[in-house]
C-alpha cells in the first residue's frame, strides 16, 4: 500500500493525501471516497497491525500454563515477519509522530503475565510484567530498525535466564 510506505519511510505528518495519490496512479477523491481523510487512511493501515496483534496476544491469554505465557510473550517479537516489518515500523514511528500509543491494549497481556509470574511466586510481579512489556518494546524496535541476524538467539538467552 503506498500511504503505508510513504507515511513509513517519510513520516505521517509529511505526507499529504494529495503526494499519496500522486505516487498510487489514482485520483485524491478516490482516497477521500475510500477513506473520507488521510486520519482515515491511517486507521485503516493501523487496523492491519491491530489486528495482528489480537491474534497473537489471544494465543497468550487463552494459556494456562504460567510459564508458557512467558514464555509466548518473550518470542512476540518473532512473531513479526519481514513482510509486515513496514506495518510494524509505521505503528511504532507513530507512536511518537502523533503521540498515538494506547498502553490499554496491552492490558491482556499484563494481566496474564502478573498473574503467570505471581503463581511462580516470583518477588513482585508486577515489576516483572513492566520488565518484560519494557523488553518486548525494546526488542521489537531493534528487529525493526536494526533486523539483527540473531534475534532468535536473543530471545532464546532471554527465556533461559526465565527458566523457560
Amino acid at each position: 500500500m503506498t500511504a503505508l510506505e510513504l507515511f513509513a519511510t517519510q513520516g505521517y505528518h509529511a505526507v499529504s493525501t494529495s503526494k499519496i495519490a500522486k505516487q498510487a496512479g489514482v485520483s485524491e477523491a478516490l482516497i477521500f471516497r475510500h477513506f473520507e481523510n488521510k486520519e482515515g487512511l491511517l486507521a485503516s493501515i493501523k487496523c492491519i497491525a491491530e489486528e495482528r496483534m489480537k491474534g497473537i496476544m489471544a494465543d497468550i491469554v487463552m494459556s494456562t500454563d504460567p510459564k508458557e505465557v512467558i514464555r509466548k510473550t518473550l518470542q512476540m517479537p518473532l512473531q513479526i515477519t519481514e513482510k509486515e516489518y513496514k506495518v510494524w515500523r509505521l505503528t511504532y514511528a507513530l507512536k511518537w509522530q502523533t503521540n498515538s500509543y494506547d498502553p490499554k491494549k496491552m492490558e491482556p497481556i499484563k494481566l496474564v503475565l502478573t498473574d503467570a509470574f505471581t503463581k511462580l511466586k516470583y518477588e513482585d510481579p508486577a515489576a516483572e510484567t513492566e520488565l518484560v512489556l519494557m523488553f518486548l518494546d525494546g526488542a521489537a524496535t531493534a528487529i525493526l530498525l536494526h533486523e539483527p541476524d540473531n534475534k532468535k538467539d536473543i530471545i532464546d538467552a532471554l527465556l533461559k535466564k526465565y527458566d523457560l
